[in-house]
Parts: structure tokens; C-alpha cells; sequence
């Protein structure tokens, strides 16, 4: 089974300096109807000029079972414009190296305009990382801060 080990930090971006170039990204989920399945996200992905299909299950400490498929970007925009009801989240993602690991920087725009966070992927959940400067503070498990979870409460409307 696949799995998705990460940690998750809000970040300064005035500690952070320049971003080299990043790439567009736009997703929206699938609605899963069956209370069985709540913990379970179906997401759409534009990456830049490619698609994925994404399940990601429960998250267990910083580990969840995720499946990811490239698929044509033509079927991906017709099921954000047919299965996605809502907004989409709209962001851009920047790499950036930091002592051996590659940090996705996401800087979000329209409704969660102003929120950035910094996810790090590891091994293992005891895998150390050094946490750089501009990681302020982690918000890993935190609810609010899966993209899925910002559709229904963007950040525009946190207090």
C-alpha cells in the first residue's frame, strides 16, 4: 500500500528569500457520500501542464495511505467542471532544498489568499528533518490545514 509521510508548517516567507519558479496548481475533490468512506479524499489535480487523480485515506500521526494517477489533462478539467461542486483550491507550489530534503511551498490564492504552508516528506514518521528557520510553526494533523478541509472553511473566513 502506498503511503504519505509528511509534516506540515505554516512559514515566515520574509525568512524564507526568493522562490525560483513555481508551478500553477488547481484541484478540487469528489464528494464522498458514504460515512464510511468520511476520512477518505478524492482529489483532481492540474499540475502545471499534467493531471492526477489522487484517493488519500485517514491520517494516522503524519502517515496516510495515498494513490496517485496521472491522467489526461482534458478528463481532468471535465471532472473538476462536473464532479467538483465548489470552489477549487488555487495555489502555486515551490521546491526548495534544505538539508537533504525538498520542501513544497504552497503559497494559495482566491479564497485562502494569504495562507502559506511548507510540507516536508520523509521515510518514515522517526525520520529526522532539520526544520529551517522559516518553518515557524507545525500544523501537522491539524484539520483546518488539509486543502480539502479549505473549501468548505477558506482561510478568508478564520478569525
Amino acid at each position: 500500500m502506498a503511503k504519505e509521510i509528511e509534516r506540515k508548517f505554516l512559514i515566515d516567507i520574509s525568512q524564507l528569500g526568493d522562490l525560483n519558479s513555481g508551478v500553477e496548481i488547481k484541484q478540487g475533490y469528489i464528494s464522498t457520500t458514504d460515512n464510511t468512506t468520511d476520512n477518505i479524499a478524492v482529489r483532481i489535480r492540474l499540475l502545471g501542464d499534467k493531471a492526477f487523480l489522487t484517493l488519500k485515506g485517514k491520517n494516522t500521526g503524519a502517515t496516510r495511505s495515498e494513490f496517485e494517477y496521472e491522467i489526461p489533462v482534458k478528463d481532468a478539467n471535465e471532472m473538476l467542471a462536473e464532479f467538483c461542486s465548489g470552489p477549487i483550491i488555487d495555489k502555486t507550489r515551490y521546491l526548495v532544498e534544505h538539508c537533504g530534503h525538498t520542501w513544497e511551498v504552497d503559497i494559495f490564492r482566491g479564497d485562502n489568499d494569504g495562507l502559506i504552508v511548507a510540507e516536508v516528506e520523509m521515510q518514515s514518521e522517526n525520520e529526522s528533518v532539520d526544520i529551517p528557520a522559516w518553518a515557524v510553526q507545525e500544523v501537522t494533523g491539524e484539520d483546518k490545514y488539509y486543502n480539502a478541509n479549505l473549501l468548505n472553511n477558506p482561510f478568508k473566513n478564520w478569525s
